[in-house]
């Protein structure tokens, strides 16, 4: 019987990068915020904000676990899988999956863009601070801080998922550190694309955030 498994990589550098340094991100930002930490806190959400829009780009040119049109499936599809008792194998994100992939994108977006216009009402503005109105600011302030909770939900939501696929014997966070997951029958090998790709477009888009956001704020630290 154990045979019929087999290794096949099913993500590539760049996403499991990704994952990795995004866990990292988030409990900066926690931390930085929660120590009053600004000047930090900016600087960590200004290096997620290039993450993030890399993982966005690689979702359209990367690797084909990597594509959004790889995981991302009709809804009828999301609750009929939902309802198999026998769920068949996925060698990405299933469907479940590759939604909450989606929704926790989503939050992170919104949180940068709302921290882009937010203040701490002491010394710390977003760089777009100025360009609304006192009643938009506070609105955004509040949106940003809340939806930090929402995401630390979902986050909290995502380890327990991990943990109960654990308990199930498919061990998914292996497969995040090597690339590598165990299947089993035939399935075809998903196309990796190359990882210099991925570097120039990351040094295109942190090249991009550093002289447009951050350079000002580590000279000023």
């Amino acid at each position: 019987m154990q045979s019929q498994f087999k290794q096949i990589k099913v993500w590539d550098f760049p996403v499991r990068a990704f994952h990795w340094v995004m866990v990292v991100l988030l409990g900066a930002l926690w931390w930085s915020a929660d120590a009053g930490e600004m000047s930090l806190h900016q600087i960590f959400a200004y290096l997620l904000l290039t993450l993030l829009a890399f993982r966005l780009v690689w979702g359209v040119i990367g690797s084909d676990t990597a594509k959004f049109t790889h995981f991302i499936r009709s809804p009828k599809t999301v609750v009929q899988y939902a309802k198999d008792k026998h769920k068949p194998q996925s060698l990405g994100h299933n469907p479940l999956g590759g939604y909450m992939v989606v929704l926790l994108l989503s939050l992170l977006t919104i949180q940068l863009v709302t921290g882009l216009f937010a203040t701490d009402d002491i010394f710390t503005e977003g760089p777009l601070y100025s360009y609304v109105s006192s009643d938009a600011v506070s609105t955004l302030t509040w949106v940003h801080k809340q939806n930090f909770n929402i995401i630390l939900g979902f986050a909290a939501m995502h380890v327990l998922a991990v943990i109960v696929y654990l308990v199930k014997g498919e061990n998914l966070i292996t497969a995040m550190i090597t690339g590598y997951k165990r299947v089993k029958g035939e399935l075809l090998h998903p196309k990796m694309t190359c990882i210099w790709l991925a570097l120039i477009v990351f040094a295109v888009l942190f090249a991009a955030v550093w002289f447009s956001l951050l350079a000002d704020v580590v000279k000023y630290m």
